[in-house]
């Protein structure tokens, strides 16, 4: 609304100044018409250049003065040389088309490495360290960030790059039923952490990065804000860390906070399934660890209390074995 407001203000400007330019020639009419075509032309173009960089614009800018300066530059020596005054002339004008030129395309192809231009500096108390977060699909997926959130573990702003939405939107459209589950719980857990005021969460719209890999995307993006990936996805985060990128992955946090269970300790937990042993049954803690109890088929579905025999670690977690208590 506040765009559209904006526009027809600017229209109106416009031909208010060619009806005043047009009343100097006693033109009122065609001045008017004149005014206003122009500033539809201007609103037109505008439009057109919705997908242009704000960060790649202000790169190009200072590739522009920084191109200009050395054009300068370098014209101010050559003038030294006992040349005639047109020679100079055109010399300027040939310097400065050039470096100008050079100066924007340089600051162009290299734009995600300038950090002395405006966008990049942050004004803000020395003594405060804010970090960004950068979520990935398989962490919104996955749902418990929000959980985590709320505690404080992650200290910082909650970022969503915008090709991480779109991600999220094809698999929710894709004809693959557990990939469009998937997608759609990604988008739903999004929407809930955007409604929640206590969460600092906002959607990053520029998407100017050259690679399609969204991963790379990601990763160069982290590298350029200097922010953190939140992930479940292991491969994602070793290609993180190699590159100097700080992950957090949900799932070795989750790993990291199982209850810590001994040898001998005694447990009260509720059998649900049969073992892979003959009248051996399962149970699993709170967060999610298998124990393996012998000679408790018969008690499956009950609560038991049992004493616990040894763990054996593996690849997945621990697996804890147990016996029924008092045997």
């Amino acid at each position: 609304m506040t765009l559209l407001f904006i526009r027809v203000f600017f229209l109106i400007i416009s031909s208010f100044v060619g009806f005043f330019i047009g009343s100097i020639y006693l033109q009122m009419l065609p001045g008017l018409m004149v005014g206003a075509g122009v500033g539809c032309a201007l609103i037109l173009l505008e439009s057109s250049l919705r997908r242009v960089s704000v960060r790649g614009l202000s790169s190009m800018v200072f590739g522009l003065l920084l191109g200009v300066f050395m054009a300068k530059l370098i014209a101010d020596i050559l003038s030294l040389l006992p040349l005639e005054e047109y020679v100079h002339s055109v010399t300027r004008v040939v310097l400065t088309l050039v470096f100008s030129y050079l100066g924007a395309v340089m600051a162009l192809r290299g734009k995600d490495e300038f950090h002395l231009i405006i966008p990049y500096v942050r004004f803000k108390r020395q003594d405060v360290y804010e970090r960004i977060i950068l979520l990935d699909s398989s962490a919104l997926i996955d749902g418990r960030i929000s959980d985590i959130y709320k505690t404080n573990f992650f200290a910082g702003r909650m970022v969503v790059p915008r090709f991480i939405l779109q991600e999220l939107q094809k698999m929710a459209d894709l004809q693959d039923l557990v990939k469009r589950q998937k997608g759609r719980r990604g988008i739903e857990v999004l929407r809930n952490m955007q409604k929640d005021s206590s969460m600092a969460l906002r959607i990053h719209e520029e998407d100017d990065l050259v690679d399609e890999n969204v991963d790379t995307k990601l990763v160069q993006l982290a590298k350029v804000m200097e922010a953190r990936v939140c992930t479940t996805d292991y491969n994602l985060g070793r290609v993180a860390t190699i590159q100097g990128v700080e992950v957090l992955n949900i799932n070795e946090l989750a790993s990291a906070v199982k209850s810590v269970v001994f040898v001998g300790d005694d447990l009260d937990v509720r059998l649900v399934k049969e073992g892979r042993e003959p009248r051996q049954a399962v149970a699993y803690t709170d967060d999610g660890t298998m124990i393996v109890v012998a000679d408790a088929q018969h008690l499956i579905g009950k609560k038991v209390k049992i004493n616990v025999n040894s763990i054996l670690p593996t690849q997945a977690g621990k697996i804890v074995f147990a016996k029924l208590k008092g045997r």
